[in-house]
């Protein structure tokens, strides 16, 4: 609610898929609304579903709710909402204030874009702003129909418009578009729109258990598994002293960025040492990645019998490395315990990285700190293993030995956003 009196932001909240899940939708809806509940929780605020919406309101401004709910998973879209007693003028006053700030707002960006790009093509030349006025009259007692309501708000706005600002009625193409709601209790007005990453709320489809490096990759697919509604625990193979301790936290570092969408993260470190130390050892150095990794996934699979994960998932794409030709793949999960899924697998390198940059991963996994698999590739990797050559080359080593003790020396880290 937009009040003088508490201050508070009052934001209705859309979803998209969520509402194609018949008998579940309530489920569905229940999850959503406790995510929103938890990014909102350091603030106070407050979640509530009424006549088939979701509204939340805090005791903060826009830009700061704003802030908060664009990675909530599940979201769609958002919008602040201005909410006026059931009396015309009421409703004009509240949609003249909000047509204000939407206006402000369009400034405010056209700024921002001219700071960063002096040399981009103008845009639209300057001249009124297009609008156009939305009500819809779910409460049929208000004396005014829905077209009635348009005219008359629409009218007002052009005879006296917020800032002195010129406007024109553009039904087919605004700028701008004014909702106005009629309600039992009180009309709910509102004019601006932010985007959420859509998808379904973390939780809803069961917990998946990823292998997280340092690296570009690996840091997306886990925001990409945790979109499908996946709640995620995450794996690292640290092979101290081969790889240092930066190299740990960097992965730490990533586990938060990645929390502030999906929720605390368990992050279970692996020591690894004695494994790479046998591989590297025991096994040709062209075999070495396939060997590593299949060892990885067994270890990957035993802890997630444990936690209760249902699916591992890794950063892979295919052909993009040696490790991820269609022969590496099958032969390196050919000892996966449980599904692997790989949100990846049809990205090329430039589309990762833009999702990387863009969910906020990018500028930490480029520190210079190498994890494992980056410090052991062979300069001449096998790049078309076969199963049974992997099992020949690997018959030497010690598995279970092995597996048992890096799980035993598995260190368990919560890490919140």
């Amino acid at each position: 609610m937009n009040t003088a009196a508490t201050d508070n932001t009052l934001v209705l909240i859309r979803y998209g898929e969520i509402g194609l899940k018949g008998r579940n939708r309530p489920e569905f809806e229940r999850r959503l609304a406790e995510r929103v509940r938890l990014a909102l929780k350091p603030l106070g605020g407050r979640v509530w579903r009424e006549h088939g919406r979701l509204f939340a309101e805090a005791p903060v401004s826009w830009p700061e709710l704003q802030r908060r709910l664009a990675g909530v998973f599940g979201i769609v879209s958002f919008s602040p909402v201005r909410r006026a007693p059931l009396d015309l003028d009421a409703i004009i006053a509240g949609a003249r204030a909000e047509l204000a700030d939407a206006l402000e707002d369009r400034r405010a960006l056209t700024d921002r874009r001219a700071l960063a790009d002096p040399h981009a093509p103008a845009g639209r030349p300057p001249g009124p702003a297009r609008f156009k006025v939305a009500a819809r009259r779910a409460n049929k007692r208000f004396p005014l129909r829905s077209i009635e309501l348009n005219r008359q708000i629409g009218a007002a706005l052009l005879a006296d418009p917020p800032g002195g600002r010129e406007l024109q009625v553009a039904l087919d193409d605004p700028e701008h578009t004014v909702h106005v709601e009629i309600r039992d209790d009180a009309a709910y007005i509102f004019a601006r729109t932010a985007a959420g990453p859509g998808g379904l709320p973390v939780g809803s489809s069961g917990r998946a258990l990823a292998l997280l490096s340092g690296g570009i990759d690996s840091p997306a697919a886990v925001w990409m598994i945790m979109k499908r509604g996946v709640r995620v625990d995450a794996v690292h193979f640290h092979s101290y002293p081969f790889t240092s301790d930066r190299s740990k936290e960097k992965v730490i570092d990533l586990a938060r960025i990645l929390a502030k969408h999906g929720g605390p993260i368990d992050l279970h470190v692996v020591h690894f040492t004695d494994v790479q130390t046998a591989i590297s050892q025991a096994c040709p150095p062209e075999w070495v990645i396939t060997i590593m990794r299949r060892m990885m996934f067994r270890i990957a699979g035993r802890l997630a019998g444990r936690i209760g994960a249902l699916a591992l998932v890794t950063g892979e794409s295919v052909g993009q490395v040696a490790s991820q030709t269609l022969e590496s793949i099958q032969t390196i999960g050919a000892v996966a315990p449980l599904p692997v899924l790989r949100p990846l697998v049809g990205f090329d390198k430039a589309e990762i990285v833009d999702l990387a940059r863009r969910i906020g991963t990018y500028d930490t996994s480029i520190l210079p700190y190498q994890d494992c698999c980056a410090l052991f590739v062979p300069r001449n990797p096998r790049t078309r293993p076969r199963p049974a050559e992997a099992e020949a080359v690997e018959a030497p080593l010690e598995i279970e030995p092995l597996i048992t003790g890096a799980l035993e020396r598995t260190e368990t880290l919560r890490l919140d956003p």
